[in-house]
C-alpha cells in the first residue's frame, strides 16, 4: 500500500511524471549541486547542522523539490518523506514543501486522492491557497520538463554588444526567469528561476490594473534593502516601464520591479503580485549580484520562443540596412534623407518630428562635416500587433573619444523601417 500510495502521490504532481524523472536535463541545477549536496549530508551527520540562512543557494529549494518528485515517482517513499522534512526543516516558509511534506506523511498511511489531500472541510476553507500550490507545483514541473533546447536563445536576443554582460528573459506562461550571460560566443544560459507575476495576469496597460507589462525593458536601478518594507524581501531592481512604445501606445503606470518574497514566504502563487516579476529572495539575490543596472536588457513575453542564434538574426538584414542609412545619412549631413527614416507621428520627450528636425539640423551644423560612428550597438525585436525594434548604442563623432548613448525605437512599416523615438540615455 506504501509503494502504491507513494506512485499516486507523484502521478498527482505530474501527468507526465515519467518525463522528469528520465530527464536529468530538466534538473540541471540538481545535478550541477549533487556533489556538493552529497558532501553536505555527510557533513551534516557528523557536524551540527549550520543554519537554515547559510545553507540557501539560488535554485536549490526548488532543485531538492523536484528530487523529492522524482523519489516519490520511484516508489522510494521513506526517501522522499526524509528528504522533504530536511527542506521544510531548512525553508519552514516553502509553503509548496509543506504540502508536500503532508501528503508524504499521509501516504504512509492511506491512498491519496489528490496534491493536497487535506480533509474536505479544510479543503474547503483553503480552497483559494490549495489552488494556487496546486497550479506552483504544475508550473514548476512544466517548466522543467519542457527545457529550451541546448543553444537556442528567446527570440527578441538579436544582437547584444559586449556592453550588455548579462540578458533576462521572462516566460509568463511557464512562470519562469531565464539568466544569460553574454559570452564571447553568444548568450549563454546560466540559471532559471520560478517566477510570479500579476494578480490579473499580463500585458498592463493601465495604473492599477495589477497586470505585467509585456516588452522589452532595461534594469533602471538597484534599490537598497534597507530602503525597503519586508514585503519585498531581499531587494528590488526597477524596470524602465512604461518604456518608448508603452507610451505611444497610452499605457499608464509605473513602479514595475524584480523583487523577493516577505519572511513569512519562500515564494508567492503564480498570480500574485502587483504586476511586479516576483522570485524567491535566494534567487532575486543571484540575480543582483550578476546584473548590472542600465545595461542589463529584460524580456517579458507571455511565452518565449526560443531560435537558434543564427535564425534570429536571419530576416532582420532590413532593419540594419535601415540603421546603415540613417548613420550614412547623419555622417554625410543629409537632413533630408535623415528625416525621411522618422515617422510622421514621431515623439521624443515632447518633440514632435518638427521640432526634432531642427535638433537635427543644428546638430549638424555643430558637426560640421565629420563623420559619426557607432560603437556597442546592440537590438532586440519585439512583435505583437506591430514589429519594433529597440536598439541602443554609443555614439563617437570623429575626433572625439567619448559621445553620448543613444537609444531608439524603430517600427516596421509595411517593407520600410522608421523611428518612432529617439533619445539621449547617457
Amino acid at each position: 500500500m506504501q509503494r502504491a500510495a507513494a506512485a499516486l502521490l507523484f502521478v498527482t504532481f505530474s501527468v507526465m511524471c515519467s518525463t522528469v524523472t528520465g530527464a536529468d536535463t530538466a534538473s540541471k541545477k540538481a545535478k550541477e549541486n549533487a556533489s556538493s549536496r552529497a558532501a553536505a549530508e555527510k557533513k551534516r551527520k557528523s557536524t551540527p547542522r549550520p543554519s537554515a540562512q547559510a545553507e540557501v543557494r539560488d535554485g536549490e529549494a526548488e532543485a531538492r523539490l523536484i528530487e523529492i518528485y522524482k523519489l516519490a515517482g520511484q516508489a522510494r517513499g521513506r526517501e522522499a518523506l526524509a528528504k522533504a522534512e530536511r527542506l521544510v526543516h531548512d525553508h519552514p516558509n516553502f509553503q509548496l514543501a509543506q504540502l508536500v511534506y503532508g501528503d508524504l506523511l499521509a501516504a504512509q498511511a492511506r491512498p491519496l486522492r489528490t496534491l493536497g489531500d487535506v480533509p474536505d472541510d479544510t479543503a474547503k476553507a483553503g480552497a483559494g491557497m490549495l489552488g494556487d500550490l496546486r497550479q506552483e507545483s504544475l508550473l514548476r514541473l512544466k517548466a522543467l520538463r519542457e527545457r529550451p533546447a541546448a543553444g537556442t536563445i528567446p527570440s527578441q536576443f538579436l544582437a547584444l554588444s559586449a556592453r550588455n554582460k548579462h540578458a533576462i528573459a521572462v516566460d509568463a506562461s511557464r512562470a519562469r526567469l531565464y539568466l544569460f550571460e553574454n559570452t564571447a560566443t553568444g548568450l549563454k544560459l546560466l540559471a532559471d528561476y520560478y517566477i510570479s507575476v500579476g494578480k490579473a495576469g499580463i500585458e498592463k496597460t493601465a495604473e492599477g490594473d495589477s497586470r505585467t507589462p509585456l516588452g522589452v525593458y532595461f534594469v533602471t536601478s538597484n534599490l537598497d534593502p534597507k530602503s525597503l518594507k519586508d514585503f519585498y524581501g531581499s531587494g528590488a531592481l526597477p524596470i524602465n516601464y512604461p518604456n518608448a512604445l508603452d507610451l505611444k501606445r497610452g499605457k499608464t503606470g509605473s513602479g514595475i520591479w524584480l523583487h523577493g518574497t516577505p519572511p513569512t514566504q519562500f515564494a508567492r502563487a503564480p498570480m500574485a503580485s502587483d504586476g511586479c516579476v516576483v522570485l524567491a529572495n535566494p534567487d532575486l539575490e543571484r540575480i543582483i549580484r550578476t546584473v548590472e543596472v542600465r545595461t542589463t536588457p529584460v524580456v517579458i513575453a507571455q511565452s518565449l520562443k526560443w531560435v537558434a542564434p543564427h535564425s534570429a538574426r536571419a530576416d532582420s538584414k532590413a532593419f540594419e540596412d535601415a540603421l546603415q542609412n540613417w548613420q550614412k545619412a547623419r555622417s554625410g549631413g543629409d537632413l533630408a534623407a535623415l528625416t525621411s527614416l522618422y515617422t510622421s507621428d514621431f515623439s521624443s520627450y515632447g518633440k514632435t518630428l518638427a521640432d526634432w528636425s531642427t535638433v537635427l539640423r543644428a546638430d549638424l551644423d555643430k558637426r560640421a562635416g565629420r563623420s559619426v560612428q557607432i560603437k556597442d550597438l546592440s537590438y532586440l525585436r519585439w512583435t505583437d500587433s506591430n514589429d519594433t525594434m529597440v536598439v541602443t548604442f554609443g555614439e563617437v563623432v570623429s575626433g572625439s573619444r567619448t559621445g553620448p548613448t543613444r537609444r531608439q525605437y524603430w517600427v516596421r512599416q509595411g517593407s520600410q523601417w522608421k523611428i518612432f523615438f529617439e533619445g539621449v540615455i547617457g
